[in-house]
């Protein structure tokens, strides 16, 4: 699941909006909604996509980054594309195929 990257110490923060499930059907595109409902003053610079592997391991699938674009691990380099372009507040991802 997507994380902010910085959230301001001591400041109240907005609330990440996920789906507690999603359902993908063998062959098609899925989309991975998250939205970041931010705060007055905030601004989201960073998205990470993580996937949760067996005993609690995770490993990096995609970082959506304001400044520099979209950087994809290779092993889903091309099947991993941002739904949307735009603010950060949008950080859900496309999973072709």
């Amino acid at each position: 699941a997507p994380v902010p990257a910085w959230v301001p110490t001591g400041c109240r923060s907005g609330v990440v909006e996920v789906e507690r499930s999603v359902t993908a059907v063998l062959g098609q595109d899925v989309v991975l909604p998250c939205r970041y409902r931010a705060q007055e003053q905030e601004q989201v610079v960073q998205v990470t996509w993580l996937k949760r592997g067996p005993a609690g391991t995770s490993a990096e699938v995609a970082v959506l980054n304001r400044q520099h674009g979209e950087h994809v691990q290779e092993p889903y380099a091309g099947r991993v594309l941002r739904w949307a372009d735009g603010a950060l507040e949008d950080g859900a991802i496309v999973l072709k195929n």
